[in-house]
């Protein structure tokens, strides 16, 4: 009654992906090709020093890396640097109690 449907087998097909992104150097061809061309900078700060990641943190990770690649296929020069949030309080409270010691 139903055609059977062919699957993709996603592992084998990233894995072609990849390597074909590999030997083609594909990644500094994007960055060559939007080189001299507007500007967009993506300011980003991922989970923090001191905390442990989760699945929110993938989805915005997801969230940043789509905003950087269109404005990339619209025309602009984007460097790509992932970052890694070292703002003060959180650190300084697990050092705190990793030290034993509170306040100033």
């Amino acid at each position: 009654m139903y055609k059977k449907v062919n699957t993709l087998n996603f592992t084998e097909e990233e894995n072609e992906v990849l390597k074909y992104w590999r030997e083609n150097n594909v990644k500094a061809l994007c960055m060559k090709h939007n080189e001299g061309k507007p500007r967009f900078n993506f300011y980003e700060g991922p989970p923090t020093a001191n905390g442990v990641p989760h699945s929110g943190h993938v989805l915005t990770r997801a969230l940043k890396d789509v905003f950087t690649r269109y404005k990339s296929m619209k025309g602009f020069f984007v460097p790509r640097k992932g970052g890694w949030d070292t703002h003060g309080l959180p650190v300084e409270l697990s050092v705190e109690k990793e030290l034993g010691i509170s306040g100033k």
